[in-house]
């Protein structure tokens, strides 16, 4: 599976930012590779409606079929890329990019509200991963060039300790989320 997958074409990431399509994307980087009806079971819809997003996500290049793992009766599909990124600043130079973002943060906040309403259904969590799970947030002062150099290092941060606790028993996979938002209230009107 390769990194990173760079969209600079606004219609490449409106094709994922359809609601199921997420998920599905979603579900085939975190779980591994999946039938059409085993993810349609998995997310309340038709093989038949799984299916045909899963070719549209095939045809703009977000998943493929599993050469690896062939079923007879049907296709098997796994993710190319461990994560999509994108540059907002240049998507936003045209109308449909800035839409195609727009949906996109979007969807990341239904995301990140469903795996929170998950855990929050699972009462079978042991103490220390209900301790330490949730979220926090922070307003601070900052230039935009502080908040990049933010996102930078916790990135670098969270891959230290993934590879420092690596196979480690007791190990989870986590969802983990950052981000930072200029308040309305200080737009650019403001400076």
């Amino acid at each position: 599976m390769e990194d990173a997958f760079e969209i600079s074409d606004p219609r490449v990431l409106k094709a994922v930012a359809h609601p199921l399509r997420v998920r599905l994307l979603g579900l085939l980087r975190l779980d591994g590779p999946a039938t059409a009806s085993e993810l349609g079971r998995e997310v309340g819809e038709s093989s038949g409606s799984t299916s045909y997003h899963l070719r549209e996500l095939a045809k703009y290049g977000f998943i493929e079929e599993d050469p690896e793992r062939r079923d007879g009766r049907e296709r098997r599909w796994r993710a190319r890329h461990r994560f999509t990124s994108w540059n907002s600043r240049e998507l936003a130079e045209s109308p449909e990019g800035r839409e195609a973002v727009r949906i996109m943060h979007l969807r990341q906040v239904e995301a990140v509200s469903r795996w929170f309403q998950e855990f929050a259904d699972d009462d079978t969590w042991p103490p220390e991963w209900t301790e330490v799970a949730g979220m926090s947030d922070e307003v601070v002062e900052l230039p935009a060039a502080a908040l990049s150099e933010f996102f930078t290092r916790t990135e670098e941060l969270l891959h230290e300790l993934a590879a420092r606790h690596a196979g480690e028993p007791g190990a989870k996979q986590v969802n983990v989320w950052w981000g930072g938002l200029p308040r309305a209230s200080a737009g650019p009107e403001a400076e």
